[in-house]
């Protein structure tokens, strides 16, 4: 990989790490899950040839260290700190944004907040529950995975809350839906022992992470309902995305229900939830195409 410009944003309440790479228009990277900025590094190389490629450690994970640990989080305080990004590092023109998961979530709002500030928007499998018709059972969904962090801890949260991703009555075992059962939460993760350095280090920033993932942003991030009117209003800048192997995952649904609603194609990636790092290269791929579209 090239080796990027490290910096460092003082936003409210917390301290940003980000990363930048390559010239040309600025693209923002937001990550989901607890993977942070390396969660691109199979990608950024590539995009860095033309763009000015900017990836970041959402505020409370990894490198990016809140003022107050136990502060509540809000979308709309990440869209900020992505904002903030966005006016120091491409203050005179509107830039390109591509968020996967929770960062998907960041990125809708901040379409919806700051339009002047964003001329396209790549919004992978957010999962914007709220706007299902059945978004009463995903709340009963984050109330399981809630008590069961509270009453046994983690591990078994987060087996409950990938169990409740998979398409119904799909067999755990199946790749697709393996893959599924990693979203943002890999409930078997690989020994950092049985790794190269580097990437032992990313696999014990992200356990490290997981509680606060799993018992703060989760909640937080799909109860949020985003103002439907007027992302369809600014659909003509927006690509809904999801993966071509997770449909009828629940990751997968919130944005192929938007996709209809606004009449607007369903734009499919390699792989799965996760393909951002199952199939790196062929999603990299698909996401320049789509930016340079």
């Amino acid at each position: 990989m090239t080796s990027p410009t490290i910096g460092h944003l003082r936003v409210d309440g917390a301290t940003l790490h980000y990363e930048v790479r390559g010239e040309g228009p600025l693209l923002l990277l937001i990550p989901g899950g607890t993977g942070g900025a390396a969660s691109f590094d199979g990608v950024v190389d590539d995009l860095a040839t033309g763009y000015t490629v900017v990836s970041y450690d959402p505020r409370g994970l990894s490198r990016s260290p809140l003022d107050d640990p136990e502060a509540e989080q809000r979308v709309a305080q990440h869209a900020d700190d992505a904002f903030r990004l966005l006016e120091l590092l491409s203050p005179d023109a509107p830039a390109r944004v591509a968020g996967c998961s929770s960062g998907a979530i960041v990125a809708l709002h901040l379409l919806t907040t700051h339009p002047e500030r964003v001329g396209r928007v790549v919004a992978h499998e957010p999962p914007v529950v709220e706007v299902l018709p059945d978004a009463a059972e995903h709340r009963a969904l984050l109330a399981r995975v809630r008590d069961t962090f509270q009453r046994e801890g983690l591990m078994p949260a987060a087996a409950v809350f990938a169990a409740g991703l998979r398409r119904p009555g799909a067999d755990p075992a199946d790749a697709a839906d393996a893959d599924t059962a990693a979203v943002d939460a890999p409930v078997d993760p690989p020994k950092p022992a049985e790794l190269p350095p580097e990437a032992a280090a990313r696999v014990e920033r992200t356990m490290a992470d997981m509680p606060y993932f799993l018992g703060r942003i989760v909640p937080s991030f799909m109860a949020y309902t985003p103002a439907v009117d007027r992302l369809e209003a600014l659909s003509d800048r927006l690509v809904l995305a999801a993966g071509a192997d997770s449909a009828g995952e629940l990751p997968y649904r919130p944005a192929a229900f938007l996709a209809e609603r606004f009449g607007t194609p369903l734009v499919h990636f390699p792989g799965g939830h996760t393909g951002l790092s199952t199939h790196p290269a062929e999603f990299g791929e698909r996401l320049r195409e789509v930016l340079d579209a």
